[in-house]
């Protein structure tokens, strides 16, 4: 068996252009436009290039994009300060706190400082408690958890009834999927570092959500033959055929397990795209939600 890609990368555009078909007819009636503004605490590289390309994402689709930079010796004041200004500001729609910030930083602090209504990261601690209570919604959904689902709706997975097992249990991705899932009406299993047997229980799947940070743990014979699994790890595997000496993988053995497996998301190209045309998603209904 082979297993049928699921392309992220068509999907999240698909995504994208209806969110700014959505923007263009909100600034066309004279309606506030849709603006993300992220903070940057310090120097590191990925994280500047994770906020610059959101700032891309956000004029490629005709909203508004503000950028904060505070240097890595800012302090908890500046910070909590800042994001309080952008609170307060009605051009603002939502606001993304780039994470990590420096270690003296309180990170906790910080994102609950964050306006309900414009907590595009979903990362609220109500947000993420509405998330959890049958019968109510939150306003926003942490976005990686939210593009997973929804790539599993568009290749046509069926979550209703599912056995669904997700590595890992963090606060961004692990257990927000999780209850997205049981929302779904799956019966879910998370696993952990302290899970017994692994490969047994993840060969339960229906539906696998591989998020646990570790290079190509999942090999292709813990995976039951026809489930569908979505690879949200991003590692750098050595390769000197590549100009960079690496090339990107997942959490999962993608040769081994697109043997088995009825449907996969590619690393690169899976659930990536996804985490931004999430975003964008989230900002929208952000400006919708505060100028409807």
């Amino acid at each position: 068996m082979t297993a049928q890609l699921i392309d992220g990368k068509a999907i999240a555009q698909k995504v994208r252009d209806e969110a700014a078909a959505e923007v263009a007819s909100r600034t066309a009636a004279g309606k506030p436009q849709p603006t993300l503004a992220t903070v940057l605490v310090g120097d590191r590289t990925d994280s500047a290039a994770y906020v610059s390309s959101k700032g891309k994402a956000c004029l490629e689709l005709g909203m508004g994009s503000i950028s904060e930079h505070l240097p890595a010796d800012a302090t908890q004041e500046q910070v909590d300060a800042l994001v309080k200004k952008l609170n307060a500001d009605p051009k603002v729609s939502g606001i993304l706190v780039q994470l990590p910030m420096p270690a003296h930083i309180d990170e906790e602090r910080v994102l609950s400082l964050i306006s309900i209504e414009k907590d595009v990261d979903g990362f609220s601690p109500i947000n993420i408690g509405r998330l959890a209570q049958k019968g109510r919604k939150p306003l926003f959904v942490p976005c990686t958890p939210y593009g997973c689902i929804y790539l599993l709706e568009q290749a046509g997975v069926k979550i209703e009834g599912a056995n669904a097992v997700v590595l890992g249990r963090s606060n961004i991705v692990g257990m927000p999927a999780a209850l997205l899932l049981i929302g779904k009406n799956a019966t879910v299993t998370v696993c952990h570092s302290r899970t017994r047997d692994l490969p047994a229980v993840v060969r339960q799947a229906d539906i696998l959500i591989a998020a646990i940070g570790k290079m190509e743990m999942v090999r292709g014979d813990w995976i039951k033959p026809g489930a569908a699994v979505i690879d949200v790890g991003i590692n750098e595997k050595p390769d000197a055929t590549k100009k960079k000496g690496y090339r990107l993988v997942g959490d999962v053995n993608f040769e081994e397990a697109v043997q088995v497996a009825g449907y996969i998301t590619p690393v690169p190209g899976g659930v990536g795209p996804m985490t931004i045309a999430m975003l964008m998603r989230n900002t929208l209904r952000a400006a919708q939600i505060q100028n409807p």
